[in-house]
């Protein structure tokens, strides 16, 4: 008797010190606390958009019910008392009775909210996949084919197309804030440049931001002073002052922050991102685009919406897509359409044809650049076979405000092939070609792109025939390359468009004069030479020297 007592007293079989075999009230009280700072604090940080078509959302959730799992299997094995409420003599004791006995239930049960989760996200992805729904996928985006002739204007310059990237934009805009004395010292230039319409022309427009986090605290009270402006088309840098600052900001911190604001004043929508706009005005703007799910739970990820917020005031409002005032002009992400598009390409004709046979199959090419039509902003990118030809099959236009679609069946060489024989054209000055955009000359599709040095300066012009790549013209002005180029097309024969008198429809005609050169002036402006002919009558006629030098012999002759 006195042994079996000696053993109850050291508790090896419980009888006088038995444990509970649950968790105490303090222990769940202590986990259920820990888990809640724990998940404010991770919410706050990371702010996910609490819905069920958000793969991160699942993915948030999966991580901190791992987190809060260990939270409670934690507070139940160095929380555990016996019933007389002493602390167990060891963790080990604890820790083999939480996991031998019934603390095993509570686990599976904690463990099941992540399984669950993981299960989610894998069967959800399955649901959306293309292979179940190609023919949907293909539908999310209508494609209108058109007449590249008869939709794109002939062109005499270039005014409307940001023929500058994004990293020649950047060089412009930190060397504009680095003149500047009063901001450079405290802020820097956003690296995110957004391609805009202001008054029918392509501008660039990048807010600043703060230097570090210990700029922001100087300068949080006042906000952001202004932004930059850079005009892809002279390569012109402006900064621009604000009456009052910008709070809401992608650099800014804590709810300062232009995410974070959104976010959490929407937070069961899903945000593709923030872009920085301008109004005409010079107001400036954050374009926050809503995302959905349209094929299952997540697949076909597709524009809703957006909120539009003000980062002075942070009042935000938010529009369905086809609400959306029609001065904005980023609301679809240029990677979006392209995504879209490729879907309409590879599955119009089915999912396994796509992989096997692949008939009809089409995909953009790696880029894209932007055009100006009608006050909107549309990406621009060739259309290549999905094997990987050194060719395009046509060129797609999309607006970034409505996803509107257009197709050109033009063939030709791709962009990548236009650009190497552009910079060959000067290969001994080594130049790179920036992403071209797509013009009509005289009836031609053109290739027009820029020429920079290894410091992203401007520094020529280059114009390249789509169908035939090897005719490529160079100028240090747009009037010098489009007159080269003019005469290098007219010279192979494939010259002379069409000019569409827009009141009768009736072709212009060219007339062929005879008369009597009375007086002969020269004039050089962007870097080329006009002609300007007087005839005995008063007329005046103008002729580019470089179009036709042959007009030499014939001033001689009239003098």
């Amino acid at each position: 008797m006195s042994l079996k007592h000696k053993n109850k007293k050291n508790g090896k079989y419980g009888s006088d010190h038995k444990s509970t075999d649950k968790m105490s009230v303090g222990s769940i009280m202590a986990a259920l606390l820990i888990s809640f700072v724990w998940l404010f604090i991770n919410y706050y940080i990371n702010y996910p958009a609490i819905n069920v078509q958000s793969t991160e959302f699942w993915e948030w959730l999966t991580y901190n019910s791992v987190i809060v799992t260990l939270v409670f299997i934690f507070c139940g094995i160095i929380g555990r008392r016996d019933k007389d409420g002493r602390f167990a003599e060891s963790v080990r004791m604890n820790v083999e009775f939480f996991f031998k006995r019934k603390g095993r239930f509570q686990i599976i049960l904690l463990f099941l909210i992540p399984i669950c989760c993981i299960l989610v996200i894998v069967f959800g992805n399955l649901a959306g996949a293309p292979l179940f729904h190609a023919k949907r996928y293909a539908s999310l985006l209508t494609v209108d084919n058109r007449d590249f002739v008869t939709d794109i204007p002939e062109s005499e310059n270039v005014d409307n197309i940001a023929l500058m990237d994004t990293n020649s934009a950047r060089i412009f805009g930190d060397r504009k804030i680095g003149s500047l004395s009063d901001v450079v010292s405290q802020f820097e230039v956003e690296d995110a440049y957004t391609q805009i319409n202001i008054d029918n022309k392509p501008m660039k427009v990048a807010n600043l931001k703060y230097a570090d986090f210990f700029k922001y605290l100087s300068n949080k009270s006042d906000g952001i002073p202004g932004y930059i402006t850079v005009n892809p088309v002279d390569s012109t840098a402006k900064y621009v002052k604000l009456d009052k600052g910008m709070k809401y900001v992608p650099s800014g911190y804590f709810n300062d922050k232009i995410m974070r604001h959104v976010q959490m004043n929407h937070p069961t929508k899903i945000f593709e991102g923030c872009y920085f706009e301008v109004m005409d005005d010079g107001t400036p703007c954050y374009i926050c685009p809503v995302l959905h799910a349209r094929i299952g739970l997540f697949g076909g990820m597709d524009v809703k919406g957006a909120v539009i917020c003000d980062p002075v005031t942070g009042d935000m409002q938010y529009y369905d897509v086809a609400d959306i005032p029609t001065w904005v002009d980023r609301v679809y992400d240029g990677e979006l359409l392209e995504k879209k598009y490729n879907w309409y390409g590879k599955y119009s004709k089915g999912y396994w044809n796509s992989i096997v046979g692949q008939k009809g199959c089409v995909q953009t090419t790696d880029d894209y650049g932007y055009k100006t039509i009608e006050d909107d902003v549309w990406i621009y990118t060739g259309v290549t076979s999905v094997t990987g030809d050194a060719s395009n099959i046509g060129f797609v236009m999309i607006n970034q405000r409505t996803s509107e679609a257009r197709y050109y069946a033009i063939s030709g060489a791709e962009e990548y092939s236009a650009m190497s024989s552009a910079a060959g054209e000067v290969q001994e000055k080594n130049y790179t070609a920036s992403f071209p955009s797509l013009i009509n000359v005289d009836g031609n599709p053109t290739y027009i792109m820029v020429l920079v040095d290894n410091g992203g300066l401007v520094k020529m012009y280059a114009m390249v025939n789509v169908e035939q790549y090897n005719l490529v013209a160079t100028g240090e002005s747009q009037s010098e390359v489009f007159a080269k180029y003019r005469k290098l097309i007219k010279s192979e024969g494939i010259g002379g468009g069409r000019n569409t008198d827009e009141k009768n429809g009736a072709e212009d005609v060219t007339k062929e004069v005879s008369f009597v050169v009375k007086d002969i002036q020269y004039v050089t402006t962007g870097g080329e030479t006009y002609v300007y002919l007087k005839d005995d009558k008063g007329n005046v006629y103008k002729q580019s020297f470089a179009e036709d030098e042959n007009i030499y012999y014939l001033c001689l002759s009239g003098r």
